[in-house]
């Protein structure tokens, strides 16, 4: 072996010196691949052997783990203890990769099915469904105990809710908790929230909801999340809004930490959009130094939502390049409702139908946008049908979002009763958080119903408070459409001027459109915008270009996304040529993608 290292290190191959050096990257990969079963696992063995187990007890337990040559508890619980480290060191899919491991070389039957279990979960966290669902079917006819079992449903819950997005998920919840009752019911309970948070977002169409209700505990003696849900879902808004703000404002054992999902979407539904956003940058920040691509992957979707909600849409292109790239590669279920939202908010009638008509797709989450989109497009008839059904689902948050869009339908539409019963259902939603979001968007609902200008000014003043810039444009946008029809020309102009200025200048073109219309119509005609300049890039390709153009390298940026730093060259070729540019320096001072854009 001398002799041999000694003739790599003349030809080059090799360097020996503090560390060892190849002196090309695949050239350590080459000699693995080319040895044989035997000459790897003495390699491994002696790796093992010279490895500190203080020091690296992950290195140790994995070069070990590749050493043997059959089942091994003593060394498959080494590498169960390091997961945990191999974790902090390589991120989710390290452990993953270490407990997997440690599942096949387990002994002891009850272990072997525990570490798989725990080496789905792992995979599943990192993003690598398809693994998971491999290990979990190995597995399923094996004799098992009944904790065991309801895990085995619950992550096949969870999996079926990520591939399908319907009916099967929540259902396997529920019957993970049914497993528990007796045993563990306070596990039981936790399940039941897992049914109830998958059984909001597919809607009460799949039946989830009711079974829950109908088989739910009794309230516990300090009242939990669980007990929010239920009362939301069997009392309404109004009763469960206090139960509802003292869970999320529990800074104890916050909710965002266990429940980011569901933290993010009871603060939409208590109009919160302060709080929301408070969530979303800590699941962005905690993704991001977990590893874990399904919590950066929930955090980047919010914080494209957000930004929608606030008509920063620069922001929110951005996130969905990010969020779509690190589902690309981590080959996980593709999430659309972020773009989908995106689309309907701007008024692009092509994509957002598009999007709906992909699989999977959450069920209200259609309907609301439907509604968005068929508002500013002024088709009044589409945008009361698809609130409608958005509403009939019952659900926390878009429901609520789409109430409003069934007012001004119902209202343009001539269905007057329709429009009275969504106000009611409204207030009901909104009065109890007493928010600006919520009491601004009720008022301006509320003046679409009654024709009182007040409500209106009620409206504008509110959301002037807040940053959710669509919002105050439409405010601005229905008052100017209410003084033009009272024959107030000049004060209509004012109003739909600045309607015209938030809207079109956010690239909220479909209501944006509206006020030029309305402008128009009083002899008076909308300023144009200009382009943004990088319509042509894909969201990948955006996202790529504002990280170089803030002066991120290819190495930084290939890291973030999941890519090599060849395919981010790749996509900055693609770059310069639809920017008519030729270098990272022109893209650095390119217009469209300043800050300021």
């Amino acid at each position: 072996m001398p002799a041999a290292a000694a003739a790599a290190a003349a030809t080059g191959l090799i360097e020996f010196s503090a560390r060892t050096r190849f002196c090309h990257p695949l050239a350590r990969s080459a000699v693995y691949r080319h040895a044989d079963a035997a000459e790897r696992r003495a390699a491994h063995r002696t790796l093992a052997e010279v490895t500190d187990p203080k020091t690296d007890p992950d290195r140790r337990a994995w070069h070990r783990a590749q050493a043997v040559t059959g089942p091994d508890e003593e060394v498959a619980t080494e590498l169960e203890r390091a997961a945990s480290l191999a974790r902090s060191r390589g991120g989710m899919a390290a452990a993953a990769a270490f407990l997997e491991r440690a599942a096949a070389l387990s002994l002891n039957h009850a272990s072997r099915i525990g570490r798989t279990l725990d080496a789905a979960q792992a995979h599943l966290d990192s993003g690598g469904t398809d693994t998971a669902e491999a290990l979990l079917t190995a597995i399923e006819n094996a004799t098992m105990d009944t904790p065991q079992h309801a895990r085995l449903d619950l992550l096949r819950g969870r999996i079926s809710f990520l591939k399908s997005h319907d009916g099967s998920g929540p259902k396997f919840m529920l019957r993970a908790a049914r497993r528990l009752d007796e045993t563990d019911p306070r596990r039981a309970r936790d399940y039941l929230v897992d049914a109830f948070e998958m059984g909001l977002a597919v809607g009460r169409a799949s039946g989830v909801l009711d079974m829950i209700l109908a088989t739910a505990p009794a309230t516990s003696a300090e009242p939990d999340v669980l007990d929010g849900l239920l009362v939301f879902a069997a009392k309404g808004p109004r009763a469960a809004v206090p139960l509802l703000r003292k869970l999320l404002d529990d800074t104890g054992d916050p909710l965002w930490t266990r429940r980011p999902a569901l933290a993010v979407i009871l603060a939409a539904e208590l109009w919160d959009p302060d709080g929301h956003a408070a969530i979303v940058r800590r699941l962005v920040q905690t993704g991001r130094e977990s590893g874990s691509p399904i919590v950066l992957r929930l955090g980047l979707a919010q914080t494209a939502f957000h930004a929608v909600l606030d008509g920063d849409i620069e922001r929110a292109m951005t996130s969905i390049a990010e969020e779509e790239a690190i589902a690309d590669a981590t080959r996980g279920p593709a999430v659309t409702y972020h773009r989908l939202q995106l689309a309907a908010m701007r008024g692009r009638r092509d994509e957002a139908l598009d999007l709906m008509r992909r699989p999977n797709q959450l069920t209200t989450s259609v309907h609301w946008a439907s509604a968005l989109l068929h508002n500013g497009l002024g088709d009044y008839p589409a945008a009361l049908a698809a609130a409608q059904r958005a509403i009939a689902q019952s659900d926390l948050f878009l429901a609520g979002l789409a109430l409003p869009e069934l007012v001004e339908a119902a209202v343009r539409s001539g269905e007057q009763a329709a429009a009275a019963a969504a106000l009611d259902a409204l207030v009901e939603r909104t009065e109890p958080t007493g928010t600006a979001m919520g009491m601004g968007i009720t008022a301006y609902a509320r003046g679409l119903v009654t024709g009182t200008e007040d409500d209106y000014r009620e409206a504008i003043e509110l959301l002037d408070k807040t940053s959710l810039l669509p919002y105050r444009g439409r405010a601005h946008l229905l008052y100017g459409e209410w003084l033009r029809r009272e024959g107030r020309r000049r004060d209509c102009r004012r109003h739909l001027r600045i309607a015209h200025e938030l809207l079109a200048g956010h690239g909220i073109d479909a209501f944006a459109k509206r006020a030029a219309d309305e402008l128009r119509a009083t002899g008076e005609k909308a300023r144009g915008r200009s382009e943004s300049g990088h319509d042509e890039l894909t969201m990948q390709e955006l996202y790529i270009a504002r990280e170089v153009a803030t002066g991120a390298t290819s190495q930084e940026i290939a890291t973030r996304l999941f890519l090599s730093p060849r395919t981010i060259e790749a996509h900055l070729r693609n770059i310069f040529r639809k920017l008519g540019i030729t270098s990272r320096r022109q893209l650095r001072d390119h217009p469209s993608l300043t800050s300021e854009s």
